[in-house]
């Protein structure tokens, strides 16, 4: 395929300024022509999740179109559902680069952007350029100078902004890259956010006549007994769904290799065992009251039956279509 063809000659050059490239192009051809180069006729697969009917099973991560700028490009390429994001209240910069690191030989990224987007009002407006009728889900998250005290005014101010548009909402509280966020997975700071934006929630309903159901995304690193936790406050609170996992911080896989100490998230390969594990606990946790996505280390469709037999619904990719390209989405759906 196309892709394939170009990779070795992409992966010469500086990831970040490829992925701000390939943005750019798949920005610039989503509604034209151009998208044959990577359109995908997909078979259709429906899943019933959150009360979404789902056309297949695979969607796109959050963190490649982090401003929603290549919406149509992504529905080009057959994928079930795209979330976009993470986007928060105002703009900023992330961290300092380089920032993102690829590990040809582990199939893995290891990344520190630290939620740099351009702002949720400007998410908002690509929304509305694209018209997008399929599955839309906006991931949210809170500003790095916002005290962790406050984090739930940033998840507000986004909720309210991106109801109208979004298919569901996902709450990031699991990005290592940005400090204190992932303390809001635990405990009594878990269960007073997603109280806040449960109440909000009811009030957006009546508001815009239609229910929007809201996600919540954790992190591979925790232990059983926080994933119990965490499972106990999903269902307390009403939550429509999870999303397992985001990247890690173990350098489980890579250690030795270049790049593999590089502070940030690892995702890919490395994280597909420890991502299948925590679906597999929260499975049980669950005990099917409220579906599972699984997300991280998926670059087949063998790996995708693997998140689906350990409990997940529904799969996300990221890593494995960097390496891999949109076929990857064919893979999955047909071996489903």
């Amino acid at each position: 395929m196309f892709y394939s063809a170009i990779r070795k000659v992409l992966f010469k050059f500086d990831p970040e300024a490829i992925h701000e490239l390939t943005i750019k192009g798949f920005k610039a051809s989503g509604s034209t022509p151009l998208n044959l180069l990577y359109k995908q006729n997909i078979t259709d697969k429906p899943v019933e999740a959150m009360g979404i009917t789902f056309p297949n099973p695979v969607g796109l991560a959050a963190g490649l179109d982090k401003n929603g700028e290549c919406i149509n490009a992504f529905a080009a390429m057959g994928f079930g559902f795209v979330e976009i994001g993470t986007v928060t209240p105002k703009p900023q910069p992330g961290n300092p680069k380089p920032r993102i690191f690829r590990l040809p030989s582990a199939n893995a990224v290891i990344n520190r952007m630290g939620f740099n987007n351009k702002g949720v009002d400007y998410l908002i407006d690509q929304v509305r350029k694209a018209n997008f009728k399929g599955v839309l889900g906006i991931n949210i998250g809170k500003n790095k100078d916002t005290p962790d005290e406050h984090a739930k005014d940033d998840y507000l101010i986004c909720m309210r902004k991106v109801y109208n548009y979004a298919t569901y909402i996902t709450i990031n509280i699991s990005s290592p890259n940005t400090p204190g966020l992932r303390s809001l997975q635990y405990g009594d700071a878990l269960n007073e956010l997603l109280a806040v934006l449960k109440a909000e929630q009811k009030v957006l309903t009546k508001q815009h006549s239609k229910y929007v159901p809201l996600a919540v995304k954790i992190a591979p690193d925790l232990s059983k007994e926080e994933i119990e936790s965490i499972a106990q406050c999903l269902i307390s609170n009403d939550i429509d769904g999870v999303i397992a996992t985001n990247t890690t911080l173990s350098r489980e896989g890579v250690v030795g290799l270049e790049h593999g100490e590089e502070q940030g998230g690892l995702s890919g390969e490395p994280v597909k065992d420890k991502s299948t594990e925590v679906i597999r606990l929260l499975a049980i946790a669950l005990d099917n009251k409220l579906p599972i996505i699984g997300v991280g280390g998926i670059s087949s469709g063998r790996d995708a039956q693997e998140k689906i037999a350990a409990g997940a619904k529904l799969v996300q990719v990221y890593t494995g279509f960097i390496y891999q390209g949109p076929e990857l989405v064919k893979d999955i759906v047909n071996t489903l």
